[in-house]
């Protein structure tokens, strides 16, 4: 349903924002080893989130990537898969076609739409903040 960006860049983010709860930043390579990313395709994705203040992003020696408290709570997975992915999977055709629309639906246009609708729901109700609290509570997990 996402891309491998979009994938590798909510793992990235949820792992950020849970070392940003403990008063830690977390390098590049710890990120890319965490979620099993390649280092320069992990950077890239770094970058788009950086650049759409989801994350920010601290030179230096003591630098890495870090989440403020005010983003934890503020930030939805919609945000993080509009700055990866764009706006594709809040409009676009269930079948990839350029021109669809409920005046010239496709086949799987209506069916679609509802899901689409649904996931958009709770991309945009499920904070940073929720998904890490389930990863303290032992509820979910990132990694295997």
């Amino acid at each position: 349903m996402f891309s491998k960006a979009c994938e590798y860049g909510i793992r990235a983010t949820i792992l950020i924002a849970v070392e940003s709860q403990k008063g830690r930043r977390i390098s590049l390579k710890d990120i890319a080893k965490e979620i099993d990313s390649p280092v320069a395709f992990t950077a890239k994705i770094l970058q788009a989130l950086a650049k759409e203040d989801i994350v920010q992003s601290v030179q230096g020696a003591y630098g890495g990537y870090e989440m403020d408290s005010q983003r934890l709570q503020n930030v939805n997975l919609g945000d993080i898969v509009r700055a990866i992915d764009g706006d594709i999977i809040f409009n676009g055709c269930g079948l990839g076609l350029r021109k669809c629309n409920d005046l010239k639906p496709c086949p799987v246009h209506f069916r679609y739409k509802v899901i689409r609708e649904n996931l958009k729901s709770m991309l945009q109700n499920t904070t940073v903040e929720n998904l890490t609290s389930e990863l303290e509570t032992g509820l979910t997990f990132l990694k295997l």
